[in-house]
């Protein structure tokens, strides 16, 4: 199963036709979220994706893209947050159907994506950074934060202009407004 997905995220056609249809995939999804949800699940589903949006922000406020091997913010304490908050940000949406079985596709689904995505992006910073990446990597852990590491001050780093340049508000501000009209088309049915 988890070479099957791989393979399927591997495939570059297939990967650009995602990519471009991202927007139009989330749209279809949203009638069967709206329809089948529990609206009680409403504040859970939300505190759920805001935790992956506080850490996506985070990573937003601390990251310069392709200039520079950002060790700072949430990246003293594990390589690939971003993912992480990704991860909890479409978890949110997950638990409005209140379904553990939701929850377990979810992240069966979701391991593969995100451990091809990595391996794929760290192969580019390993040409880009070379050693400077090699030691970031023998001391921070891919996916798991380390406690030891929540001493160091460039752990608290965050710039709002960052934020702003990596869209931060705007991924904050779309999570929202997908809130509202699967509620609202809930409402509706």
């Amino acid at each position: 199963m988890n070479s099957v997905v791989q393979d399927l995220f591997a495939n570059k056609p297939i990967r650009k036709f995602l990519k471009k249809t991202r927007y139009a995939w989330a749209l279809v999804l949203v009638y069967p979220l709206a329809r089948y949800m529990n609206p009680a699940l409403l504040p859970v589903a939300i505190g759920v994706s805001m935790v992956g949006q506080l850490i996506q922000g985070w990573c937003f406020g601390s990251l310069v893209k392709n200039w520079e091997l950002s060790i700072r913010g949430p990246y003293v304490l594990v390589r690939n947050p971003m993912y992480l908050g990704r991860f909890f940000l479409i978890l949110g949406f997950i638990c409005l159907l209140g379904s553990l079985p939701a929850v377990a596709v979810y992240t069966i689904l979701y391991y593969p994506y995100m451990l091809f995505r990595v391996k794929r992006e760290e192969r580019r910073l390993r040409r880009t950074f070379g050693e400077e990446f090699e030691r970031y990597c023998r001391d921070v852990g891919r996916f798991l934060p380390s406690p030891r590491r929540l001493g160091n001050p460039a752990v608290r780093f965050f710039d709002l202009t960052m934020f702003l340049d990596n869209n931060g508000h705007w991924n904050i501000l779309l999570t929202l407004v997908a809130y509202v009209a699967v509620y609202s088309i809930h409402l509706l049915l």
